[in-house]
């Protein structure tokens, strides 16, 4: 996004206008995955409501073991007679009509604390991410006929105040097909969740973000799918619904403009303490073009065959080769030289003459 450097401002009717914006310096920052994922799973658990069964539960009938002796397992039974209930087993997870096995309590940890600048690294990725548009496509947004992405509305979206009103700046900008794809993926939920207040499922739709409301709210907040978030209240749980990377954002021209001022950038010190915008380590992700460029294997190579012939003599062994084993220990000549002329003089002494092994036959 850094290669784009200013984005458009598109009117209420659908029109680009003349007013061209800086694009925000958070909009440059590392989109990371993993990093999402991993604040996503964390904080959405914050939202679990605590659950257990009843602290009685199964355990409720006077049972009482029969002991040993009659051919049965020694699981407490029900006692009494005449029903069917009496002598069947009680208790235990494995009898019909038993407690569990480790019984659900609600002092279970709900919340998870999850590090506040991890919270702002992740947020800002999925902000990045949002202006990336193969991110957005693959996650299912219809954004095929949005001019550009981010897509940035006049101020003029914020009072809008009737639905109808609001539904007809969507279909101006390109937007309403990601309402309609929305609509039609509205399906009746499967599993026991229909009974439990959540009888359909249905797809995110666009995410609008606005920096005053003036009635933007209440206009969209019953087209199907559509959300609203303040830009000073933007959460990693709408950014990057089920952890996934690239909302289809639309933003509201004071929204843009004030990003800049909520996350920093190099010129602007942000408002939220002790935070700086994440940075990326290398600003050309194209790593495999660079180093196969010829501008770098040219100084690898010649740098790799000098460090081959550095380790070419170095893999040799001193024991055997004597160069290298003086190279290591230039003493080694003066020692060799001193132990062959001992071992000479050695060889001389035990070696008899020639006179005395011609006396040595004559006797």
């Amino acid at each position: 996004m850094s290669t784009r450097p200013q984005v458009s401002v598109i009117s209420t009717s659908g029109e680009k206008t003349s007013s061209q914006l800086p694009l925000p310096a958070v909009f440059s920052a590392p989109v990371r995955p993993d990093l999402v994922h991993s604040v996503f799973t964390r904080v959405n658990k914050n939202k679990r409501q605590a659950y257990a069964v009843a602290a009685k539960a199964g355990a409720e009938t006077s049972a009482e073991s029969w002991g040993t002796g009659r051919a049965l397992a020694r699981i407490p039974r029900v006692g009494g007679s005449g029903t069917h209930r009496s002598g069947q087993a009680a208790f235990g997870n494995m009898c019909r009509g038993g407690r569990m096995f480790a019984p659900t309590k609600v002092w279970r940890r709900w919340n998870i604390k999850v590090n506040h600048n991890e919270k702002r690294y992740a947020t800002a990725s999925a902000i990045a991410a949002s202006a990336v548009t193969s991110l957005v496509l693959a996650r299912g947004h219809r954004v095929e006929q949005v001019a550009e992405l981010p897509l940035v509305v006049s101020n003029e979206f914020e009072s809008v105040k009737k639905t109808k009103e609001a539904v007809a700046v969507l279909k101006a900008v390109g937007a309403h097909k990601d309402v309609v794809k929305v609509i039609k993926s509205k399906k009746l939920r499967a599993g026991k969740g229909k009974l439990r207040g959540r009888r359909f499922t249905q797809r995110r739709g666009p995410l609008v973000v606005y920096s005053e409301d003036n009635g933007l709210v209440k206009a969209l907040r019953n087209v199907p799918g559509v959300e609203t978030a303040s830009v000073k209240h933007l959460g990693l749980l709408q950014l990057a619904p089920g952890a996934h990377l690239g909302r289809f954002v639309i933003w509201t021209q004071g929204a843009i403009e004030s990003l800049d001022s909520i996350y920093g950038s190099d010129s602007t010190k942000s408002i939220k303490s002790n935070y700086s915008l994440p940075s990326n380590i290398i600003s050309n992700t194209d790593v495999n073009g660079i180093i196969n460029s010829a501008e770098v294997q040219s100084v690898v190579r010649a740098a790799g065959s000098a460090t081959q012939k550095r380790t070419h003599v170095l893999k040799k062994n001193p024991l055997k080769n004597k160069q290298v084993l003086l190279r290591l220990n230039p003493y080694a000549k003066t020692f060799s030289s001193e132990k062959l002329g001992s071992a000479k003089a050695e060889a001389s002494k035990a070696k008899p003459s020639k006179g005395a092994f011609a006396k040595v036959l004559k006797d």
